[in-house]
């Protein structure tokens, strides 16, 4: 029974941090970009298509994370789940392409520049992979690249607290963010090789 009520709990905030980070994102639609995100916001006006590609579609993806998970969704009306799929692939190629161009353009340094772009090229590699495998019906080699996918999409919901965690912390945010640009997703990614190895069927599925 306490096994059962964690798991619903852990299910509920996941759902909680995929949804609520989403919504968050979009604060810029509100208050505007200088204001939501004065850090970045010079991407805004130098590059205005890889920014509001990136800042407007990565939320749907991450929003689509919890759907994509659940598995009566997916057992029962998998063409929905198809459907879904096929919007989480979009809303990461364009917003990831976005990415890699603003990682690449960024003014915050060579560490963090690179710590993003190998983000965006995996976040698109891995995803690429799990619905290339997908469409060839191979469905376990999907599910191990779209568990590696949606580790490096959540990167957005680490992101977001390690950022504040830091400046609790009084560090440095230029060093901060540049250590942030690969802690945001390097553990994600180790967590979810740590899952693949652990079930016998994604792993031979490698």
């Amino acid at each position: 029974m306490l096994v059962s009520g964690l798991g619903a709990v852990r299910n509920v905030v996941f759902w909680v941090l995929c949804l609520g980070v989403a919504l968050v994102s979009w604060r810029f639609l509100v208050a505007g970009v200088d204001l939501t995100m004065p850090t970045v916001a010079y991407h805004a006006s130098l590059r205005p298509i890889a920014f509001y590609a990136h800042v407007g579609l990565a939320p749907i993806a991450l929003a689509l994370v919890p759907f994509q998970l659940w598995r009566g969704l997916r057992d029962r009306h998998r063409p929905v789940h198809r459907l879904l799929g096929r919007l989480y692939a979009a809303a990461v190629l364009l917003s990831g392409l976005g990415g890699l161009w603003l990682a690449l353009t960024t003014t915050s340094g060579p560490v963090a520049s690179s710590g993003f772009a190998l983000l965006a090229l995996l976040w698109l590699a891995t995803t690429a992979i799990g619905i290339q495998s997908a469409m060839s019906g191979d469905l376990a080699r999907h599910r191990v690249w779209m568990i590696r996918s949606i580790a490096l999409t959540l990167a957005a919901v680490t992101l977001r607290i390690y950022l504040p965690l830091s400046m609790l912390t009084g560090m440095d945010f230029d060093t901060a963010y540049a250590a942030i640009a690969w802690v945001c997703w390097v553990p994600n990614l180790l967590v979810a090789e740590y899952l693949v190895a652990r079930r016998p069927s994604l792993s031979a599925a490698q």
